[in-house]
């Protein structure tokens, strides 16, 4: 895969565009297959680019980014390990019930988890039902 910079002669307008090869590009603007997503002109030509080199420098940043994306899963799946072990799951009917144990004072349970629509979980809060939302990894995702 190779990335040009493209340029309109019509409007003058710049953008990068992915080609397979550069015998690919040729044959596309041969056959008149590239545009200008601005103005809709086939009047489109190479600029000069800087190739794009990965430093040591770049490399650790992305490996830091990479470090603290894992951090925060592995604390998020630590949560949930917590959560599926202290609360009782109940699926789509999170909402229905959430509110049998607010509005059920009798019924002393522990605490649920389970699934809720944006709508579903403004509801409750509106009802003064206090819910969290976290980000939930299925065991299949890294």
């Amino acid at each position: 895969m190779i990335r040009y910079k493209l340029k309109c002669r019509n409007c003058d307008n710049s953008f990068d565009s992915w080609f397979a090869s550069s015998k690919e590009y040729d044959r596309l603007r041969k056959l008149k297959h590239l545009n200008c997503h601005y103005c809709s002109s086939i009047k489109i030509e190479k600029t000069l680019m800087a190739p794009s080199i990965v430093t040591s420098k770049k490399q650790n940043i992305s490996i830091l980014k990479n470090k603290k994306i894992n951090k925060i899963k592995n604390k998020i799946k630590k949560y949930q390990k917590f959560i599926k072990k202290n609360f009782d799951y109940v699926g789509d009917n999170f909402s229905y019930e959430a509110r049998s144990l607010h509005y059920n004072n009798k019924k002393k349970s522990k605490g649920i988890y389970g699934k809720a629509t944006v709508n579903e979980i403004s509801e409750l809060k509106d009802e003064g039902i206090d819910t969290d939302v976290i980000p939930w990894f299925q065991n299949n995702e890294n």
